[in-house]
């Protein structure tokens, strides 16, 4: 059995594809977030501001599906360039400073939009 996961305070797909899906077993999958504010526009150029916004785009669709960040199992971190990795790491703490997820951490050569960084995430559903 599965849901769509659906909210409007991050942005919609751009693509066919979900938010996320909540799965029995309780888990929930969340599709890689780009740092697209809710109305579609770039949170910013910067990898400090696109990262918080790939992560809050995460924490506002785990919210609707009854979730938090604290629920997080696991992450995978898809950039543009690795030489940023250590910044993206920092403000990345700021959010799992204390559940510390399994993480992946990859370079790419494109994102969609051609964003910086592109983030998914596999959580538990209490």
């Amino acid at each position: 059995m599965k849901e769509k996961i659906i909210t409007e305070n991050a942005p919609a797909p751009i693509g066919p594809y979900s938010q996320a899906i909540k799965a029995s077993g309780n888990f929930i999958f969340v599709s890689g977030q780009i740092p697209l504010l809710p109305d579609g526009t770039l949170a910013g150029e910067d990898i400090v501001a696109q990262t918080h916004q790939s992560i809050r785009n995460i924490r506002a669709i785990l919210e609707e599906s009854g979730s938090t960040l604290e629920d997080v199992v696991k992450t995978t971190v898809l950039m543009l360039d690795m030489n940023e990795f250590a910044t993206m790491n920092s403000v990345y703490n700021e959010y799992f400073e204390s559940s510390k997820p399994a993480r992946a951490a990859y370079q790419v050569s494109r994102l969609p939009k051609d964003v910086r960084i592109e983030i998914e995430a596999i959580a538990l559903v209490k």
